[in-house]
């Protein structure tokens, strides 16, 4: 597969390949190819990302599967004897987010997928391995398991949270990035935005939406409807406030109370001049955090979260003529590792292996 950059082709070296578990609606994928990674396979079991990962990357194969069921020997087949081998996996981060409080779980199922992630590197034994998550993985005794078993199989290992604003991403999102490798030293490279980009660089040119409504020429840009309440309290509301600037007969009783007023990122807009706030998978609700838009009486549509997120405009996530689910979509959408981010994360690859292995990583045409 060959992507098209400033004009011109970038061909990925054909001696690596990558397998992306966790893949998602395919962020990480289309970074990791941006930069010259080449991707032969993603792995998830959330059906919903079939479409949008298959769509997006023409020739890379989907696989539904289970991690905590997926052999060694698959994934192994997936690579084809790759001299440099490559294996992503982003496991599902709600285990570790500050918004579950969670923390004795350590045994659940969910929390054990990075176990999981860590089994199939002690079998496979790739060249290279990467991993994204929230920042609040780090202190948590499953990631410390990950790391020491890591070291143990002699790899390289570089962890650190990064500030996706300096790489080039419009949001606040920050995220520990883990870059380990078997032939030496790896690490992300510095950032390179040479200025911070704001929501209105990259969502100022989208139609403008009545809440409720759908564009068009675009069915995912479409924004839900409000209530007659939520209208009237995104009209009150000001860039970067919250329920705190209404009136108070809009303030809702829980907001009232001694409890409640500690909740302020709640009921806000975003700011033109401002990068976006971190994405949830629930950011196309108006009262799930800062999501109003700047200065349309609505929440955020599902197009305009996807570009934050750092997907191109003709991005595809559901088939022609397919009803639109807020709530896969959302979920899809926020819970991607932001494009910039991934290109990021494979341009640091490409870098190692020339360094370390040799051979150029593309060729341009």
């Amino acid at each position: 597969m060959t992507v098209t950059m400033n004009g011109q082709t970038k061909r990925p070296r054909q001696d690596a390949a990558c397998v992306d578990l966790f893949c998602g609606a395919g962020g990480l994928t289309h970074g990791l190819i941006e930069a010259g990674v080449r991707v032969v396979a993603g792995v998830d079991f959330d059906e919903a990302c079939e479409y949008p990962y298959t769509e997006n990357h023409k020739g890379i194969a989907f696989h539904k599967h289970d991690i905590a069921k997926l052999s060694a020997s698959e994934v192994e087949q997936w690579f084809d004897n790759a001299p440099i081998r490559i294996l992503a996996g982003c496991a599902p981060c709600q285990p570790f987010s500050t918004y579950s409080q969670r923390y004795d779980t350590v045994g659940t199922e969910r929390w054990a997928l990075l176990s999981h992630f860590a089994r199939l590197a002690e079998e496979l034994k790739p060249d290279i391995l990467t991993m994204e998550n929230v920042t609040t993985v780090t202190k948590h005794k499953v990631f410390d398991d990950f790391v020491a078993r890591l070291k143990r199989l002699k790899y390289n290992v570089w962890y650190e949270d990064v500030d996706c604003v300096e790489y080039g991403i419009p949001q606040r999102r920050r995220r520990t990035v883990l870059l380990a490798s078997l032939h030496g030293p790896i690490q992300l490279h510095e950032p390179h935005a040479s200025e911070v980009r704001a929501v209105r660089d990259v969502l100022k040119s989208l139609p403008v939406l009545r809440h409720g409504g759908t564009d068009e020429e675009d069915p995912l840009h479409t924004a839900p409807r409000l209530s007659p309440l939520n209208l009237k309290r995104i009209k009150a509301s000001k860039p970067g406030g919250s329920w705190r600037d209404w009136p108070k007969h809009l303030i809702a009783k829980c907001h009232t109370k001694k409890s409640g007023k500690t909740y302020p990122s709640v009921y806000g807009r975003m700011k033109w001049e401002e990068p976006a706030p971190t994405l949830t998978t629930q950011f196309y609700g108006f009262g799930n955090g800062r999501f109003g838009h700047p200065s349309q009486a609505r929440g955020l549509s599902l197009r305009e979260g996807a570009i934050l997120q750092g997907f191109p405009l003709d991005y595809s996530f559901i088939p022609a003529g397919e009803r639109i689910q807020f709530k896969v979509l959302g979920r899809l959408i926020g819970n991607a590792v932001p494009v910039e981010l991934g290109r990021a994360i494979g341009a640091s690859i490409i870098e190692h292996v020339n360094r370390y292995v040799g051979q150029p990583s593309l060729t341009t045409n």
